[in-house]
């Protein structure tokens, strides 16, 4: 069996050392002990350093070590300098030994890290913009979104450096731009956008389009009933291609690869309290309901997969983490783990669980680096 070094060294060992001076540490020792922490449950630079003092002598077999562990502070100023980008394109690359092809919905939302922030030194918190394959349960790829940019700028890079050919794109209302819609077009992929206030013209129009529905119109429909732990939830899907409906949009011309309009609206019951909500969307699928309904479903996975992970397994919002790239190279690491642990089918648990027991057991940790 590889080292514990092998998937590491191959994936990140390209990395370009960016200290100057005499080095006591080599940098891939660095990254290697940051990501075999991370992996056993370690989530700051303290930990980090506690994890390597305890596992020194097992460390020293396939580790270049020759002063020992590194302290907090000097993990913290390497990461600090690391480049952003060359640290994931070492995820991408890892991720995609880890998933040869990626399956069905692909979803795309923003993260803000909110510790990140230093109102001293006048830094917001960093917001990522984050990719996942929802049937492979993995992180494809993220991106910081600058201070003078916004989400808008980001995801269509992100989805550039993506094979997403036969793959379905679902974003926010702020991915809602006819830029992002062709540039998932020219990757042969198919798009789900939301449509909300901030395109207010075509949220009208589209509402306009399902309110006055020609006696002629085609429309396609799919319903979903979902009961448990008391409560009563229903989703409904309406869907239309038909030309006269579309004749109402002022603008869908110029929305590349536009196909459907599609309403949801999910009504929910829970003991004496009922809530509805009706959702618009522009889709370059055609008009079938029940696939779009679940489409619109599967995109929430993001947040419950990922974001929640994120949080209530690695206590990602809690991290103080902010000088230089640290706060950003920290958070591609966490989904790197997180995907070694998603990939993970030997042990039946949840991730803090596979966590600690990477921790605890060497054997186990070696398995997973070496999943690819």
């Amino acid at each position: 069996m590889p080292t514990p070094t092998y998937s590491i060294e191959e994936h990140f060992g390209n990395i370009t050392d960016p200290r100057d001076g005499n080095l006591s540490h080599p940098l891939l020792s660095v990254i290697a002990i940051t990501i075999l922490a991370s992996v056993c449950n370690a989530d700051g630079w303290t930990e980090v350093e506690l994890f390597g003092q305890s596992k020194q002598k097992w460390l020293e077999t396939f580790l270049d070590l020759p002063h020992g562990i590194p302290s907090h502070d000097t993990f913290g100023r390497v990461f600090q300098v690391i480049d952003p980008e060359e640290f994931r394109e070492g995820f991408r690359s890892w991720t995609q030994a880890l998933c040869e092809k990626v399956e069905g919905v692909v979803a795309i939302d923003g993260k803000t890290v909110r510790r990140s922030k230093d109102g001293a030194l006048g830094k917001k918190a960093i917001h990522m913009v984050n990719v996942w394959a929802v049937g492979n349960g993995l992180a494809l790829a993220q991106d910081k979104v600058d201070d003078k940019t916004n989400e808008i700028t980001v995801i269509p890079a992100l989805i550039e450096l993506l094979e997403l050919e036969g793959n379905i794109v679902t974003i926010d209302a702020m991915g809602c731009q006819t830029n992002i819609a062709q540039t998932i077009i020219d990757q042969q992929a198919d798009y789900v956008l939301a449509v909300k206030d901030n395109q207010p013209t075509l949220w009208e129009d589209i509402a306009d389009s399902f309110e006055h529905i020609l006696p002629n119109a085609t429309i396609a429909h799919h319903r979903t009933v979902n009961k448990g732990h008391g409560r009563i939830e229903v989703r409904e899907c309406w869907v239309t291609a038909d030309p006269e409906i579309r004749a109402f949009m002022n603008d869908y011309k110029t929305w590349p690869g536009l196909t459907s309009l599609v309403k949801v609206t999910s009504q929910r019951q829970e003991n004496d309290t009922l809530s509805r909500e009706t959702r618009y969307f522009i889709s370059s699928l055609p008009p079938d309901a029940e696939l779009l309904l679940r489409c619109v479903r599967a995109h929430w996975q993001i947040e419950n997969s990922l974001h929640w992970v994120l949080d209530m397994a690695f206590r990602e919002d809690e991290s103080r983490v902010r000088k230089g790239h640290a706060a950003q190279n920290l958070a591609v690491l966490r989904q790197l783990t997180l995907n070694l642990l998603k990939q993970d089918t030997s042990v039946k648990a949840g991730i803090v669980a596979k966590r600690k027991r990477a921790g605890w057991d060497h054997d186990y940790l070696l398995s997973l680096l070496c999943l690819s």
